[in-house]
């Protein structure tokens, strides 16, 4: 009867928990929807990096993205395990659009994901490769 109790106990502290930690996620998200919302995040610190236009790549690729400011961009190819297969681009750009190309020629067919990264943050798109 103890052994049991103690293994429902430890289920219920576990979750208890997740429990706690799902709140204080949620608590978060929406804390930065009503900073956005009231217009306290900057959004002019960001970059906007644009979904490609087909959902199979093959060829030559233009990777479009935006920035409000001058800002120091580092553009890579992942693997589908996150993996850094190759950076494009490691540069500043100046305020406005830009596009980063590559051959997807050099990757094999599969599942990929481009990501722009700047100090402020990371964003990554997933793209699927058919040469």
């Amino acid at each position: 009867m103890i052994l049991y109790t103690f293994f429902t106990m430890e289920k219920a502290v576990i979750f208890m928990l997740v429990s706690i930690t799902i709140i204080i996620a949620f608590l978060a998200y929406r804390k930065v929807l009503n900073n956005m919302r009231k217009g306290e995040m900057n959004l002019d610190k960001y970059c906007v990096l644009y979904s490609l236009e087909k959902n199979h790549q093959t060829g030559e690729l233009e990777f479009y993205f935006t920035n409000e400011e001058p800002k120091h961009v580092t553009f890579e190819i992942l693997s589908e395990n996150n993996e850094v297969l190759e950076t494009l681009a490691d540069q500043e750009y100046k305020a406005g659009g830009h596009i980063v190309r590559y051959d997807s020629t050099r990757l094999t067919n599969g599942t990929y994901f481009y990501q722009l990264r700047t100090d402020n943050q990371k964003t990554a798109k997933k793209m699927i490769v058919e040469n």
